[in-house]
């Protein structure tokens, strides 16, 4: 009996998780959901911010998943694994969580509504903290579907720092395009920060010596993806044009009000990509 496909989906915000009911958030909901009515295998992550009730939504740790510790900048952060599930839909969705860099913040702003200085940071860790924990998990997706600028380092560590792994080799990574931007750069130290084993110098220098912005950030992610979903009406349109430049398969919006088709024109997608990869392994 052939097994079914399996989907990763790293997503930065999901509704109910972050209360307020804007499209990204439903989409993200949405999608595992949709996906896993029709036979796929889901896994599905997203940052444990601290604005996440843990009681109300019944969160609880994963022992045997968390204990690692990351090590960003000489620092060590011990990775926590936490877990729900959302009952009307039977999925789990995983939380990345740390007590410095998640569990004792909002989301990715403060309560004044200012971004938090070490953003950069947590992006590095929760990108690292996804591809450990799938790795403990054993789990082998045919697609990483990577939401949000918190999930766009995934693709340049999936393809540099983890292109040997049995878990990942095969992969197929979709960025998804939204038209939630981060305002305040991230330091010119970022490009030696993310780097680990696998990534070299070569790989990050669209990234080095200067402040990092959104668009910045998100070529870096375009360029180690396989395929791109523009997922909003307005999306930024330097980075729309930069992905169209490299070829690759692109998804664009078509305006509706049902997630059930977006979710549909994504299955579609998707299975065009896997037809390419069976292909290519022929």
């Amino acid at each position: 009996m052939k097994e079914p496909n399996r989907i990763l989906f790293i997503s930065q915000e999901i509704y109910p998780y972050l209360a307020e009911e804007n499209p990204i958030r439903l989409l993200c909901r949405q999608l595992p959901e949709y996906f896993q009515s029709h036979g796929y295998e889901t896994r599905t992550f997203m940052p444990k911010f601290g604005d996440i009730n843990e009681r109300r939504n019944q969160l609880h740790e994963v022992i045997r998943l968390s204990g690692m510790n990351l090590i960003i900048e000489e620092s060590d952060h011990p990775l926590l694994i936490k877990v729900a599930s959302i009952q009307s839909a039977r999925i789990q969705i995983y939380f990345i969580d740390n007590d410095d860099l998640f569990h004792r913040r909002k989301g990715v702003v403060d309560e004044h509504g200012v971004e938090y200085a070490d953003n950069d940071d947590r992006v590095i860790f929760y990108a690292r903290g996804v591809i450990e924990t799938v790795k403990k998990l054993r789990w082998t997706p045919n697609v990483i579907v990577c939401s949000g600028w918190m999930s766009a380092l995934a693709p340049l560590y999936l393809k540099k720092a983890f292109n040997d792994e049995p878990f990942f080799a095969n992969s197929k990574i979709v960025l998804m395009l939204d038209d939630n931007e981060y305002k305040q750069p991230f330091s010119t130290k970022f490009s030696d920060k993310l780097r680990i084993d696998g990534v070299t110098n070569t790989d990050v220098r669209s990234l080095a010596g200067f402040p990092v912005g959104y668009e910045e950030l998100m070529r870096l992610a375009v360029d180690y993806s396989d395929a791109i979903v523009y997922a909003m009406p307005q999306v930024n349109q330097r980075v729309a044009n930069y992905a169209e430049t490299k070829g690759k398969p692109i998804l664009t919006y078509e305006p509706t009000e049902d997630l059930n088709a977006a979710c549909k024109r994504q299955w579609d997608f998707y299975q065009t990509l896997l037809e390419t990869k069976t292909e290519e392994n022929a």
